[in-house]
């Protein structure tokens, strides 16, 4: 029986969470389900892509991810399954699951046609409930194949992350591209592409503040001041040691960071 994620905007407070994961149990009585997080910001398609991008590698194969940041939900948006990386992803076709496909060779995108695994009656207003629950339940039950669910397509909606823009020899412009709940500020300067963030010899400017130093660890932080680290999804981000950053420097997602290489 293959896991099953849930990764949501719907908090804590209301059972939506709770009834999906009966709907799954219903059809999957051996499933393992794994809250990824029901915290995203509310409506925020991008904060839900990344989460999902940033944590899907780190399940086994087969592993179905359901992802539901769904402001579009009841309108004419598709609903959709991903097959990427040996992974299962279900959504809403907005963009929530394209970062994770991109990571993937040769994703592919299916518009989920056939009713027949849905619920008897489909809300206007929950198709958690309704579509993308039980379609998981099933594909991690084994009892069907992803091509009975729906034809193969190719103008599946995506995000893109902004690229860094150099602005001299030493010098790129960047952004914040997410704040998780620590008021970290995860910027788009990306181990993988500044490989040069190892030596840690960098200075930067959030916004209109100075950040002069990077360090290895929280602990090497002194209390109060703003200091660079790379994450553990491998961006750069600005912290401060037991505070927000976000807080302290009125940062948001957006904001422009200024890195330059020492």
């Amino acid at each position: 029986m293959a896991i099953v994620t849930l990764t949501t905007d719907f908090g804590t407070q209301d059972p939506f969470a709770g009834i999906m994961k009966g709907v799954i149990l219903g059809l999957a009585p051996r499933a393992q389900i794994v809250d990824l997080t029901h915290q995203l910001p509310a409506f925020q398609i991008m904060a839900g892509a990344l989460a999902i991008a940033g944590a899907w590698r780190w399940f086994p194969k087969k592993t179905v991810h359901v992802v539901v940041v769904d402001p579009g939900v009841g309108s004419a948006r598709r609903p959709v399954l991903v097959e990427a990386g040996g992974h299962y992803f279900v959504g809403p076709d907005n963009g929530v699951l394209s970062l994770a496909a991109q990571q993937a060779d040769k994703p592919r995108f299916r518009h989920l046609t056939n009713r027949k695994y849905f619920l008897g009656a489909i809300s206007q207003t929950f198709h958690g409930r309704d579509v993308f629950a039980p379609i998981a339940a099933r594909l991690a039950a084994g009892r069907l194949r992803a091509s009975a669910l729906g034809p193969l397509i190719t103008d599946a909606a995506t995000l893109s992350l902004s690229k860094p823009e150099r602005i001299s020899t030493r010098t790129w412009s960047g952004e914040v591209i997410h704040i998780d709940r620590f008021g970290n500020l995860i910027t788009n300067f990306h181990i993988a592409e500044f490989p040069e963030l190892e030596r840690g010899r960098i200075s930067l400017l959030a916004g209109i503040h100075p950040v002069d130093y990077m360090v290895r660890n929280y602990a090497e932080a002194l209390p109060g001041e703003p200091v660079a680290i790379l994450g553990s999804s491998g961006y750069l981000e600005i912290v401060i040691n037991q505070d927000s950053a976000a807080a302290r420097l009125g940062c948001a997602a957006g904001t422009p960071i200024e890195l330059s290489f020492i």
